[in-house]
């Protein structure tokens, strides 16, 4: 079966996480995926360790089902190069600071001189105008300024990051769903003209901040830090038991009153105290106090069972190793193998989507080679062995080239 995107054609400039994560969920739905790196390489190809047969597994986790030509953009010759590839694209992406893409002769405006149609996505730290424009744009400092650091931690600890780059990956979803809607304009006839799409770390997270942003919108009070726990909904957070955590997550009266029935005090729910979320949140410390000190008396798994048969919605802390391993990860194809031509059979994280259509698992491709696929795409625009061959001494960082 077709996959949705089949046919659609991406050049992509951009370099470590937002773009290239945009770029493969693309991919997986079918696009072609020509990404442009420099002579030394998307960055993340030299972030580690760990490496296996010097590839990094930060490269490696997303940028499958690309091809990967060189190209030197500082140099006249290279830049015509990316100009043709852009004649022939949908869709071109890119993560330069603002005003670079420009400089190199490969903006929105130069390149829909050649494509008027084209789609272009443009990535930074904070837009292409604004004060902060001129900023480095890093996943942390977006973390940092956005907000997201200020709710992150336990309420008397330090400020803390999300364990994965929150503001890189938010961004690399929104611009999947920005080209997507420009691509869909265009081809309801709506967008003859091509679309230009700016994106910025710091817009999209703080964009996630939504319920607690509303929070302080409507009490205009500071925005503490709960740790584990729930701004809103109580009890709704980690809980130690005889032998490690689990995390119980009562979003309803309802739940609350099997839980009461469960820990052995069923007057719990007709306390006044605690008969309704809103009285649980004025008396938060009382009850998830009470309700911890009853779930150390047995283990984790002991209170997972009870809790799952009376619908009382909780879970253990697992970790990864032990998330991939579950029945369900396996039935979900939460994870991808893929062969490499120099690391060999290796596991990724898969895409959650799932078309009735078909698997987008089928026929996926392993993460390239840097430079992999230059002959082959100069041998579609029509340059021909010796000009190609002439141009391998200017490039000899490619690798695995025909």
């Amino acid at each position: 079966m077709a996959k949705p995107l089949q046919g659609i054609h991406v050049l992509d400039f951009s370099r470590v996480l937002s773009g290239p994560l945009c770029t493969m969920l693309l991919a997986d739905m079918g696009a072609e995926i020509t990404k442009v790196e420099p002579p030394a390489g998307d960055e993340t190809r030299a972030w580690g360790p760990p490496f296996s047969a010097g590839e990094s597994a930060y490269f490696l986790s997303i940028n499958r089902n690309k091809c990967s030509v060189v190209l030197d953009l500082s140099s006249e010759t290279d830049q015509v190069i990316a100009r043709q590839l852009a004649a022939k694209a949908d869709v071109v992406i890119e993560n330069f600071r603002p005003g670079t893409a420009q400089r190199l002769g490969i903006d929105y405006d130069a390149l829909k001189i050649v494509n008027q149609s084209l789609v272009y996505c443009s990535i930074s730290g904070f837009g292409q105008d604004g004060p902060f424009r001129n900023k480095p744009g890093y996943d942390l400092v977006a973390q940092a300024l956005s907000g997201l650091m200020a709710l992150t931690g336990e309420p008397d600890g330090a400020p803390m990051k999300a364990g994965v780059p929150m503001a890189d990956l938010v961004t690399g979803l929104y611009a999947a769903i920005a080209i997507l809607a420009a691509l869909t304009k265009r081809f309801r006839g709506e967008g003859s003209e091509g679309e230009y799409i700016d994106l910025a770390l710091l817009d999209s997270q703080v964009s996630m901040l939504q319920s607690v942003a509303s929070n302080f919108f409507l009490s205009n009070q500071p925005l503490p830090r709960y740790g584990n726990a729930h701004p809103n909904i109580v009890p709704y957070q980690a809980f130690a038991t005889q032998d490690g955590t689990i995390v119980l997550a009562v979003g309803n009266d309802g739940q609350f009153s099997r839980l009461c029935e469960l820990l052995s005090h069923p007057e719990w729910a007709d306390d006044t105290r605690f008969c309704t979320n809103r009285a649980r949140w004025a008396h938060r410390a009382e009850i998830t106090g009470l309700v911890a000190k009853i779930l150390t008396a047995h283990p984790s798994q002991y209170w997972i069972d009870a809790m799952e048969s009376r619908g009382i919605p909780c879970a253990p802390v697992l970790t990864l190793p032990e998330i991939v391993a579950t029945p369900h990860s396996r039935h979900r194809h939460l994870v991808w193998s893929v062969e490499h031509p120099t690391v060999g059979k290796f596991n990724m994280l898969g895409n959650p989507i799932h078309f009735e259509s078909g698997a987008l698992a089928d026929g996926i491709t392993p993460p390239p080679r840097l430079g992999e696929h230059s002959v082959h795409i100069l041998r579609e625009l029509g340059y021909d062995t010796e000009w190609i061959r002439q141009w391998l001494l200017q490039h000899p960082e490619v690798q695995g080239a025909e």
